[in-house]
């Protein structure tokens, strides 16, 4: 056995690759422990990285750094990819309030964060593990080491105090969203019942849900007209999809001309539909979708890249193999369709028309699930490329002593956010299947923590015993606790926020899936994931970038 020893004790790429797989299986294992509902999840390779760097199994310093540096890019652009189609949209009207609340949560953090320095007494290297571990953040944390690097070196040994900082912090920061939560929920005398009922009829309330409507032509100052030149259809967000006509149903055209007693079948929201019925005439009991003819419709996926960011318009399916186009899917989002509508890799359209002309737009769009399912590897590290290069300019921001960089973790983050909302440019899809996302996601950070944890495995036992690991610990909650609980208590007593909303508003802000599980137990359904998902791109975005900026403005 004594060459099992050896190979630990080398510096061969073997004893590399054997530590750090070593780490993550232990760690792994360790974050799966559930305790009353709750775990460490990934970063329980965090802390497996420390106990293994404390017993003196470590690796040598520049591989630690290249599987920090390259984990952390993994991470954080596989991220920027998951939350860019999101991202604008989670900015608009229906969740300005949750943003807004976030925000103010982060905000609220970082002041903490920066009192814990002037008046506690902490070094910032220190704190802003704190920040990181207090909030659940492993990004930031990645941001701000990355920052510390790039002015004091990698061999500085403060570059170790974040991930001392994020470990002691950690567990609180977990325990610390559940317990305002339940806090919450007490003080409010929160009815769980009466919550999900209100939050129900909300979301009934403002739904924009896809509904059919067939309905029968009575209006006589239609006979005659065509369908292109119907009042109130263009902008109306409705798709006519099928015309039977003396019982004969056809695919509806532009140019098809109606008469009276004609059957339309209407795509469109609820509120639409009933405007252009009153306009038409009136509902038919006719369903055009039973009704005996040859016309059929099939799900169809673009994944075809000659298809991809071409407009319904410029593939004209309609008079080329009469079919027609009458909903979108893109993101998890349902759409209506319109002719300067462009479609994605990825997207997936309802078809409309008879089976052997949707056969042949399917050979034209794709509709290959096995290829939607392959990740693209070349867009993936090209967009690594323009992250590093981006995040290696320099820049000046007003305030600031010296030029500010996105970084390691910013650069990729940004980049991955505005590549996945362009989609494509040329040839290149910026498209990566969830799964493929989700364990390249789950490697980098792996990999990011199991380095961070055997660099910083060597102090941790000491800070925490013989340093100032208790009074970490102490400062650290309030960082958790202080913006948790006031924006809580301004969501609920002043914006009336349902119950739900505000739980899924707490995990988000935290970016914390451990507390969201929670949520949706403790609620009975999985409605906080709502309030979650709106949140959850902006509170990313600022926990990265205020970490940076407290090391770039306080360590100079």
């Amino acid at each position: 056995m004594q060459w099992v020893l050896e190979l630990f004790n080398s510096d061969s790429a073997a004893a590399a690759i054997v530590t750090l797989a070593l780490v993550a299986t232990v760690g792994i294992a360790l974050g799966s422990i559930r305790i009353y509902g709750v775990s460490l999840g990934v970063a329980g390779v965090l802390f497996s990285g420390l106990l293994f760097g404390h017993i003196g199994l470590g690796l040598n310093e520049h591989v630690l750094e290249f599987a920090r540096e390259f984990g952390l890019i993994l991470f954080v652009y596989t991220i920027g990819l998951q939350v860019g189609p999101g991202f604008i949209s989670s900015l608009r009207r229906d969740g300005l309030p949750l943003n807004l609340m976030a925000a103010g949560i982060v905000l609220l953090g970082t002041a903490v964060t920066i009192g814990i320095v002037f008046l506690g007494g902490v070094e910032v290297p220190a704190a802003v593990g704190l920040f990181s571990g207090a909030t659940t953040n492993t990004p930031s944390l990645a941001a701000a080491q990355s920052a510390l690097r790039d002015i004091l070196g990698p061999e500085d040994p403060l570059t170790k105090l974040p991930g001392l900082g994020y470990a002691v912090a950690y567990p609180f920061g977990v325990i610390g969203i559940i317990l305002t939560m339940l806090f919450a929920r007490l003080v409010f005398r929160v009815d769980l019942a009466h919550e999900a009922e209100v939050f129900a009829a909300a979301q009934k309330r403002d739904r924009k849900e896809l509904i059919r409507m067939n309905m029968e032509v009575q209006n006589a100052n239609l006979s005659g007209m065509a369908l292109k030149d119907i009042p109130l259809l263009e902008g109306s967000g409705v798709v006519i999809s099928r015309v039977m006509h003396e019982d004969e149903v056809q695919v509806a055209q532009p140019d098809t001309v109606l008469q009276k007693g004609d059957v339309l079948l209407a795509v469109g929201t609820e509120s639409a539909l009933k405007k252009l019925c009153v306009l038409v005439g009136c509902k038919s009991a006719k369903d055009l979708i039973t009704h005996p003819s040859t016309i059929t419709s099939k799900r169809l996926v673009i994944t075809n890249k000659s298809a991809t960011g071409k407009t319904l318009e410029e593939l004209d399916f309609l008079s080329r193999y009469e079919v027609n186009i009458t909903r979108l899917r893109r993101a998890g989002v349902e759409l209506t369709t319109g002719q300067n509508v462009e479609l994605h890799y990825g997207d997936s359209v309802l078809a409309v028309g008879e089976a052997e002309n949707i056969d042949r737009v399917a050979d034209i769009v794709g509709n290959s699930t096995k290829r939607l399912d392959h990740p693209e590897i070349i867009p993936m590290f090209l967009g690594i490329v323009l992250g590093v290069i981006v995040g290696s300019w320099p820049f000046h921001l007003p305030g600031v002593p010296a030029p500010v960089k996105l970084g390691l973790a910013g650069g990729p983050l940004l980049v991955a956010i505005i590549l996945s909302r362009i989609g494509q440019i040329g040839p290149i899809t910026w498209y990566m299947p969830a799964s493929a996302n989700f364990i390249v996601r789950e490697v980098g950070i792996t990999l990011f923590l199991a380095a961070v944890g055997l660099r910083a495995g060597d102090m941790f036992v000491e800070t925490l015993l013989q340093g100032d690991g208790f009074y970490w610990m102490a400062v650290a909650s309030l960082i958790t606790l202080l913006p948790l609980l006031i924006i809580a208590f301004i969501g609920r007593i002043f914006l009336k926020v349902n119950y739900l909303n505000l739980c899924g508003l707490l995990a988000g802000s935290m970016t914390d899936p451990p507390a969201l599980a929670f949520a949706c137990n403790a609620t009975g359904n999985d409605t906080p994931t709502v309030a979650y998902a709106t949140v959850y791109p902006l509170t990313m975005i600022l926990r990265v970038l205020c970490a940076q900026l407290m090391v770039l403005l306080f360590m100079r």
